[in-house]
Protein backbone atom coordinates (compact mmCIF):
# COMPACT_ATOMS: atom_id res chain seq x y z
CA UNK A 1 0.00 0.00 0.00
CA UNK A 2 0.67 3.56 -0.29
CA UNK A 3 2.00 5.30 2.42
CA UNK A 4 -0.38 7.89 4.28
CA UNK A 5 0.65 11.01 4.02
CA UNK A 6 -1.16 14.36 5.90
CA UNK A 7 -2.70 14.52 2.22
CA UNK A 8 -3.90 11.53 2.07
CA UNK A 9 -7.80 11.36 2.02
CA UNK A 10 -9.62 9.38 4.25
CA UNK A 11 -11.43 7.16 1.71
CA UNK A 12 -7.76 5.51 0.92
CA UNK A 13 -6.60 5.54 4.68
CA UNK A 14 -9.81 3.16 5.38
CA UNK A 15 -8.29 0.92 2.64
CA UNK A 16 -5.88 -0.07 4.99
CA UNK A 17 -6.11 -3.05 7.07
CA UNK A 18 -6.46 -2.10 10.88
CA UNK A 19 -6.90 1.51 9.74
CA UNK A 20 -10.14 2.07 11.35
CA UNK A 21 -8.86 1.14 14.87
CA UNK A 22 -5.73 3.17 14.98
CA UNK A 23 -7.90 6.15 13.75
CA UNK A 24 -10.00 5.52 16.21
CA UNK A 25 -7.53 5.29 19.28
CA UNK A 26 -6.80 8.88 17.72
CA UNK A 27 -10.39 9.79 18.41
CA UNK A 28 -10.86 10.89 14.65
CA UNK A 29 -14.58 12.17 14.96
CA UNK A 30 -15.14 11.60 11.12
CA UNK A 31 -15.49 7.83 12.04
CA UNK A 32 -18.98 8.30 13.56
CA UNK A 33 -20.10 11.43 11.75
CA UNK A 34 -23.10 11.47 9.51
CA UNK A 35 -21.83 13.79 6.77
CA UNK A 36 -17.87 12.12 6.69
CA UNK A 37 -19.55 9.27 4.81
CA UNK A 38 -20.03 12.02 1.69
CA UNK A 39 -16.98 13.49 1.73
CA UNK A 40 -14.38 10.57 3.13
CA UNK A 41 -12.83 11.36 -0.73
CA UNK A 42 -12.40 14.85 0.24
CA UNK A 43 -11.39 14.95 3.85
CA UNK A 44 -7.42 15.48 3.90
CA UNK A 45 -6.16 13.12 7.24
CA UNK A 46 -3.89 16.54 7.77
CA UNK A 47 -6.91 18.83 7.95
CA UNK A 48 -9.11 16.68 9.89
CA UNK A 49 -6.34 16.51 12.66
CA UNK A 50 -5.65 19.98 12.51
CA UNK A 51 -9.48 21.17 12.70
CA UNK A 52 -9.62 18.68 15.87
CA UNK A 53 -6.17 19.36 17.34
CA UNK A 54 -4.83 15.45 16.36
CA UNK A 55 -1.41 14.34 17.19
CA UNK A 56 -1.02 14.09 13.43
CA UNK A 57 2.84 12.78 13.52
CA UNK A 58 2.18 9.77 15.75
CA UNK A 59 -0.93 8.99 13.68
CA UNK A 60 0.86 8.41 10.61
CA UNK A 61 3.57 6.33 12.51
CA UNK A 62 1.14 3.90 13.78
CA UNK A 63 -0.87 4.00 10.28
CA UNK A 64 2.27 3.47 8.44
CA UNK A 65 3.73 0.91 10.53
CA UNK A 66 4.66 -2.00 8.81
CA UNK A 67 3.07 -4.97 10.86
CA UNK A 68 5.54 -7.79 9.13
CA UNK A 69 8.87 -5.39 10.69
CA UNK A 70 7.08 -6.04 14.62
CA UNK A 71 8.87 -10.00 14.33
Amino acid sequence: MVRITEKTVLEDVMKKPGASGILAKYQVPCLSCPMATYEMGQLKLGDIAKTYGLDLKGLLAELNKDKKAKK
